[in-house]
């Protein structure tokens, strides 16, 4: 294809509730959204980055800036260009993951639209349906933590994951397990927030037969998920560190994690992500697919790349109601613990005109 030129709208996007982590609240969701037009050719990319450099060093308006000074423009020379062309233009620039997974994201929507093509099948898929998770916030009380739990299992889902920091990991596990038994799939997920010194308090979690504890350290200190790990009889799950295929190498031969988190925002794109599932498949290791508050667009996409075969425990694919209660595509519904694939062309999904106009605040054309 050769690209026409790039939109980057900025939408605004309140979440049913607020969702705390141990790295800040968030009550609003703004959103990078970016059309490729390339020719009839149109596609839709999601930059998952957060509007602050709390989660990672990316945040909304730096993605659009590198996007519209850098990125974009560095497509503009290719006559003939193919989703697996955009990492190879985009790889001289240093870091900015989520801003070049969007943009690849985009090209590959446009690409596999004008072809007639499903992206589940373009990455491998083998499920028309996925299990689906859902991430619970840090809670105001156990009680307020209860209530929510057991509305998101009468909802159907299949796994519950806790979100957890010092002075709130082992009485809410405790008591959700207590409330709920033992049949119930657990997890927690750190977001960093423990240092080495945390180990012996962690390994406090083992007695509550967790799938997996997701990123208790900084994500640089890989070396320390592997010591800790000898601690810990909980299976490590690594997330932030997990930023491309070759980390995910080091991190499993080093023995940091048993199970990966991939994300494709934060490892540069959906076909960086199915590289890194392959890693993990080669060396037995299972992966997830985690999630970052997405739209019907990027959850799409998420949903097509959790049906590949490594893929084996439920992933953040939440329904669209978990977070919004109007969402800029067809809303994902939930039916028995699963989200269905799409299986249109591209990643299978398009936005509702009005809906997407609502919640827009920017909008601006790059041509090329």
């Amino acid at each position: 294809m050769k690209l026409t030129g790039v939109e980057l709208r900025h939408i605004r996007m309140p979440l049913v509730a607020p969702f705390r982590t141990s790295f800040g609240t968030t009550t609003w969701r703004e959103v990078l959204l970016l059309r490729v037009v390339a020719g009839d050719a149109e596609g839709w990319g999601e930059c998952v980055a957060m509007s602050d450099p709390l989660y990672s060093s990316e945040y909304a308006d730096a993605a659009a800036d590198v996007l519209s000074r850098f990125l974009i423009p560095a497509l503009a020379a290719h006559d003939r260009l193919d989703a697996g062309a955009v990492a190879p233009a985009l790889e001289r620039f240093k870091g900015h993951r989520m801003a070049k997974a969007a943009l690849e994201m985009g090209v590959l929507d446009a690409e596999l639209r004008a072809q007639g093509r499903p992206m589940a099948r373009e990455l491998g898929a083998v499920r028309d349906r996925v299990p689906c998770g859902v991430s619970v916030g840090i809670m105001a009380s156990i009680g307020e933590l209860l209530d929510a739990v057991e509305g998101y299992l009468d909802a159907g889902y299949v796994r519950i994951k806790l979100k957890i920091e010092p002075g709130w990991d082992i009485e809410p596990v405790r008591a959700v397990r207590e409330r709920f038994g033992d049949d119930v799939l657990l997890q927690v997920d750190a977001n960093a927030a423990y240092t080495r010194a945390d180990a012996r308090h962690l390994a406090r979690l083992d007695p509550f037969g967790l799938l997996l504890i997701e990123q208790p350290l900084d994500e640089d200190d890989v070396l320390g998920h592997a010591d800790i790990a000898q601690v810990i009889g909980t299976p490590i799950c690594l997330d932030e560190s997990i930023t491309s295929a070759r980390a995910a190498a080091d991190a499993i031969r080093l023995g940091a994690c048993a199970i990966v988190n991939v994300k494709p925002g934060r490892v540069g794109g959906y076909l960086e992500a199915r590289r890194v599932h392959d890693v993990c498949a080669a060396n037995g290791v299972p992966v997830w697919c985690g999630g970052m508050l997405e739209t019907g667009l990027g959850r799409a996409a998420n949903v097509a790349l959790a049906a590949l075969p490594g893929f084996t425990l439920p992933g953040d694919t939440s329904a669209s109601d978990r977070y919004y209660r109007t969402d800029v595509t067809a809303p994902f519904v939930l039916e028995d613990g699963h989200l269905p694939v799409p299986t249109a062309p591209g990643i299978g999904v398009t936005p509702l005109p009005d809906e997407l106009e609502a919640v827009t605040t920017s909008t601006r054309w790059i041509p090329l």
